[in-house]
């Protein structure tokens, strides 16, 4: 426990901006803020008496029991200026004191002893304290019955007073000082754990705003990953399929190149409304749209069939009512279908499996490319997006190399169950299969699996 801990009223550097009031009082707070003038009056306070009381009995009659109580009172004098760091050994001091002076023929002196079990009940615990009332009680009666005994036998006469006043007046005395001690130590203490308290909720409440604000950091660094990155991607691969269709088939690179504006404004507005969301104010009337969901999976397939890239999707169960599951699934393919046409250049066949059940929703992404490009070229924040989605609903995301060739990204979570007021959306019929435009790798062909129903098709 330092000096620091018991001076409210300044602003603690570890607890964030955290304004204790100033405490009452004007001499309390000058003797918290200048604890070693008060242990020098204190300790001056015995020391000056007692000395004075020595210097002068020696002069008028001198003896060496009233030198060695002069040495004894400097010794205890110079004890009590450590009394706040070290009660222990003053009070130990004391009651040494206050044994020995018993047997020098001079008047009983307990006074560095009761200071002693102040500091104790202050600086230490009310346990401290009572130990010490009971070790300081038991020696006053015992030095003293012992003193009696001595002088009943005649030996000689060390203490003139009478015995049990004595005893009865120094067992009082010390019971008072314990008692004002372990209240001021109590209100102390009490008062240095909800300082405690307060700092350390300034520091959770620090900590919890740094977490928030880096989970939001987070969060707008997945979402801008998935917008930029799908889009550009797209537009990437259109643009080079465009550029080598510019001299022989000019509108057919027109088409393309259509398609990369399209594709461009949709990336704009999405990035418009999310930059007015992290904007906006509760008054602001910025534009407002819905996350995409399962039912724009449809959209999204025929952008990337656009591009060039065979995708046959296979739907099993009824989708979720819950629009962030939704909006999970849609980014999971959307990122598996992005990696692939990044990477999967070589794929004759890329196959989108999910599957809607009752307790988990699972999504399944395989291609069969022989050969993928350098993965290291991206930065790695699409799949660890994708791992911080599902982990919000219990589940897990794979993603790796296939044993007999390809690729295969796996995300499993756990299904929320519609509510009882709530409908499951209706489902829509698949779009025909359109022709995409020719683009430097014109191996890549739609294709549709013979086995799919409608039912079975994108919702």
């Amino acid at each position: 426990m330092t000096d620091e801990q018991l001076t409210p009223g300044r602003t603690s550097p570890a607890g964030g901006d955290l304004q204790l009031p100033r405490p009452p009082g004007v001499i309390r707070r000058t003797m918290a803020a200048h604890p070693m003038v008060v242990d020098s009056i204190v300790a001056a306070s015995y020391l000056i008496p007692s000395l004075l009381a020595g210097v002068i009995g020696m002069v008028v009659e001198p003896s060496w029991q009233l030198g060695v109580y002069v040495g004894l009172a400097a010794v205890a004098g110079a004890a009590l200026f450590l009394r706040r760091h070290n009660p222990v050994a003053v009070f130990a001091v004391g009651a040494a004191v206050m044994a020995v002076t018993v047997f020098l023929g001079h008047e009983i002196d307990p006074v560095p002893a009761f200071y002693a079990l102040y500091a104790l009940a202050v600086y230490r615990s009310a346990r401290a304290a009572w130990i010490g009332f009971a070790v300081l009680s038991g020696l006053a009666v015992a030095t003293l019955t012992f003193s009696a005994f001595v002088a009943h036998a005649a030996i000689f006469h060390p203490f003139d007073s009478a015995v049990v006043p004595s005893a009865i007046v120094i067992v009082s005395l010390a019971l008072f000082f314990v008692l004002v001690g372990i209240n001021i130590g109590n209100r102390r203490r009490y008062l240095v754990a909800l300082i405690d308290r307060a700092q350390q909720l300034a520091r959770e409440r620090d900590q919890q705003a740094v977490i928030a604000a880096t989970a939001e950091r987070n969060r707008i660094a997945r979402e801008m990953h998935d917008i930029v990155s799908h889009s550009l991607t797209v537009m990437i691969t259109l643009a080079d399929g465009s550029a080598g269709l510019a001299a022989i088939s000019p509108e057919r690179s027109a088409d393309a190149m259509r398609m990369v504006a399209e594709t461009g404004r949709g990336a704009l507005g999405d990035m418009r409304r999310l930059l007015g969301v992290l904007r906006a104010t509760d008054g602001d009337g910025d534009e407002r749209a819905p996350q995409p969901g399962v039912s724009e999976l449809s959209e999204l397939v025929e952008r990337f069939r656009a591009a060039g890239l065979p995708v046959r999707v296979t739907v099993d169960g009824v989708a979720p009512t819950d629009t962030g599951q939704q909006l999970t699934v849609f980014r999971v393919v959307q990122e598996a279908l992005t990696n692939a046409l990044r990477y999967a250049a070589l794929a004759t066949t890329v196959e989108v499996r999910i599957r809607f059940g009752t307790e988990t929703i699972e999504i399944t992404v395989d291609d069969d490319a022989a050969v993928h490009g350098a993965l290291g070229q991206g930065s790695g924040r699409g799949l660890l997006g994708l791992s911080e989605r599902v982990a919000l609903y219990g589940g897990r995301l794979e993603a790796g190399p296939k044993p007999g060739g390809g690729w295969r990204l796996r995300a499993i979570l756990e299904a929320i169950p519609p509510s009882p007021t709530q409908t499951p959306p209706p489902t829509q019929t698949p779009p025909p299969t359109q022709t995409p435009p020719p683009t430097q790798t014109p191996a890549r062909t739609t294709t549709t699996s013979p086995t799919t129903t409608p039912e079975e098709n994108i919702p």
